[in-house]
């Protein structure tokens, strides 16, 4: 079993940064690729953004290219999502994945429980 745990989540206005961070644990929680989806009120759950497991190679929706950035800290087991200019569009839940690698959320095996993300105008 692999525990995600997500923090960073808050209120910020439009055009400002937030960090995310994701911290996996449990006996494999290294092996697995990682990634961040989101979802809004009344939305479907959205891919964000994920990383393999070395943090070499990264994937990105085309709504925030350029403007997120995810990282990974490998001894740590930590996932981390920086995200700059931010817009209103960008509040949403966003939930910590492990074991995909893409836009698939049925390729993930495990989630945290969210955290929020309120981008006021």
């Amino acid at each position: 079993q692999v525990q995600l745990v997500e923090s960073g989540g808050g209120l910020v206005q439009a055009g400002g940064s937030l960090r995310l961070s994701c911290a996996a644990s449990g006996r494999t929680a290294s092996v697995y690729a990682m990634g961040w989806f989101r979802q809004a009120p009344g939305k479907e759950r959205d891919f964000v953004s994920s990383v393999d497991r070395s943090g070499s190679l990264t994937y990105y929706a085309d709504s925030v290219k350029g403007r997120f950035t995810i990282s990974r800290d490998v001894p740590k087991n930590t996932v981390y999502l920086q995200m700059n200019s931010l817009k209103p569009e960008d509040t949403a839940i966003y939930y910590c994945a492990a074991g995909g690698l893409g836009p698939n959320a049925n390729a993930y095996s495990y989630w945290g429980q969210g955290t929020q993300v309120t981008v006021s105008s």
